[in-house]
């Protein structure tokens, strides 16, 4: 089936997954608790590890792939494959993938740093490539996705694609360069919450909380700063200045949190964060060249 079908159509096409990790896992929970489409239409594969495969044909009624024939034929089958591997097999997968493949297939990649034309170049030829950069808060309907396209996607491909990753939380569609810059904000972005949300609950139980009550505290405390920059419109920089009172406890920790350079580590995250994608992306182009 060709997939210019319209956006509503999603339901009756064949989703493949290459690569059966977090990513590709929360996309599919994202997609059947949605009821975009059903574990019947969607197909999943990985290298070997057939345990893992098991637990995601349980979880959500995908059918899964283990010998070499049928991986083939659920690749030769599909309107839609997502590349999910891991960066470091990325190559060698898209070069077993290359005589499989068919010009009305919509190719979606969710590798960090793999760029669109290493993509087609592995691929032997121009294909409808999408790019994209989500997060595993996709998982819960909260994700937030960088997406990018080739110049053979056609416009029905666009809305499919966007609808696809509307589905599990929110997307920004961005020149491809800047993909990088999404991995470091947003694709790298949930592990910062959640390394500063340790340090919190750390600290309550240090100072004498219980485990429970530190951590019920951090979850409402972080779950509540994120709502109310949504809801009220306003920048994070203003409602932080709002609940900062002359000389009082929040100015203090806010000197200690300079005084360790809080804000300057966050920027320099983000764009390490940024600058290994391009790494891992100029690693898989310098395999596939030799």
């Amino acid at each position: 089936m060709n997939t210019s079908s319209s956006p509503a159509a999603l339901g009756t096409l064949k989703l493949c997954f290459y690569g059966a990790g977090s990513m590709a896992e929360a996309i599919v929970r994202g997609l059947t608790s949605q009821g975009l489409t059903t574990g019947s239409n969607i197909g999943m594969l990985n290298r070997q590890n057939k345990e893992r495969l098991n637990e995601l044909n349980d979880r959500y009624g995908v059918i899964t792939a283990g010998s070499d024939d049928a991986k083939q034929e659920m690749i030769l089958n599909a309107d839609i494959l997502f590349l999910a591997m891991k960066p470091k097999d990325a190559a060698g997968a898209l070069e077993q993938l290359r005589p499989l493949l068919t010009p009305n297939q919509l190719i979606i990649s969710v590798i960090a740093g793999l760029s669109i034309r290493t993509i087609e170049q592995l691929l032997g030829r121009p294909m409808a490539v999408v790019r994209t950069m989500p997060n595993t808060s996709s998982t819960i309907g909260l994700g937030a996705t960088g997406i990018s396209y080739s110049s053979s996607v056609t416009e029905e491909q666009r809305a499919l694609s966007e609808t696809m990753f509307q589905a599990v939380g929110l997307t920004a569609v961005v020149e491809e360069p800047l993909l990088d810059v999404v991995t470091g904000v947003s694709g790298s972005g949930p592990a910062y919450i959640y390394y500063m949300m340790e340090s919190m609950i750390a600290a309550g139980e240090k100072l004498g909380l219980t485990s429970e009550a530190a951590h019920e505290l951090t979850v409402q405390t972080v779950l509540g700063a994120a709502e109310m920059v949504r809801t009220t419109g306003e920048k994070p920089a203003e409602l932080r200045r709002k609940v900062t009172s002359p000389n009082g406890t929040t100015q203090a920790a806010l000197e200690t949190l300079d005084a360790y350079s809080f804000s300057e580590g966050i920027v320099r995250a983000v764009a390490r964060a940024a600058e290994r994608a391009g790494e891992l992306g100029a690693d898989i182009e310098r395999s596939a060249l030799k």
